[in-house]
């Protein structure tokens, strides 16, 4: 972490993304200036937590409030009804930093008018155990240090990368936005192939889930790339290599995961518009 906020943080939306990287930055102390929420249905789990204060609505907001980042966590539908009621706070050096998939620069750009500074940000689930991964696209109106202040609060919650090329958002979404309903998948598929195999159920759900933790795990901790990490697997002429034979065919693995990433990213620019 680098850096810390010197004016509050207001957290528009706390559902499972705003909770998980608002428990980060607790954590972190990167919001110790204070944070205000603005959630309909308050935040009990964050009620009465030094520092943090919960608002059902933007009109509940003191007039003189100067918010150093506004972060848009709220359903992309919702939007259109939610962003302009934040647009008051374009005219200081505030920036806006939103999470919403599909929802491009020029979107808020709109939304908000004027010359607002705007970070658009794609994370994923697993930043709920401050393991995620965020790729983040700052606008031209947005400094140096206002890109960085939002990548430092990505990284609270996991890895976070900067990028200048908004297009790559769209496949992003695709390949690490959604990921982890694949992941998620295979899991439940390796648990299935288990108990065709003939293993209880419940035993095969569980090696299922340990082998793919424990996988990702091995593979972040070590230098070789996965394509080693595989081969130190596969003895030649083993039962490993039997079962890669259908998974590296023309047909098998490697094919239908580059259609499912195609297919989101279509629709990521779709509904963004592109």
């Amino acid at each position: 972490m680098t850096g810390k906020l010197s004016r509050p943080l207001l957290l528009v939306g706390c559902g499972k993304m705003g909770s998980a990287m608002l428990e980060g930055w607790c954590e972190s102390g990167i919001a110790a200036a204070g944070v205000t929420i603005i959630e309909p249905m308050g935040a009990p789990a964050f009620e009465g937590r030094n520092g943090i204060s919960v608002c059902s609505d933007a009109v509940e907001l003191p007039s003189n409030f100067d918010p150093e980042v506004v972060v848009f966590a709220v359903k992309p539908q919702q939007m259109d009804t939610v962003a302009p009621a934040y647009a008051r706070f374009v005219s200081g050096d505030t920036v806006y930093l939103s999470i919403a998939a599909g929802r491009t620069i020029g979107y808020f750009e709109e939304k908000l008018a004027g010359n607002a500074a705007i970070v658009r940000a794609m994370p994923n689930t697993p930043a709920a155990i401050g393991q995620g991964i965020t790729v983040l696209c700052p606008n031209a109106k947005a400094t140096a240090a206002q890109a960085g202040l939002c990548r430092d609060l990505l990284a609270a919650v996991g890895e976070a990368i900067v990028v200048d090329d908004e297009t790559l958002i769209d496949a992003v979404t695709a390949l690490s936005g959604g990921g982890p309903a694949y992941v998620f998948l295979m899991i439940e598929c390796l648990s299935e192939a288990g108990v065709q195999a003939g293993l209880p159920a419940d035993l095969s759900a569980r090696l299922a889930l340990a082998t793919v933790a424990g996988s990702g795990q091995l593979a972040l901790a070590g230098d070789e790339p996965p394509s080693k990490l595989r081969e130190n697997v596969t003895s030649p002429g083993g039962t490993t290599l039997e079962a890669l034979k259908i998974l590296m065919a023309n047909d098998g693995l490697q094919p239908l995961m580059t259609r499912a990433i195609a297919a989101a990213t279509r629709r990521s620019r779709e509904l963004a518009g592109n």
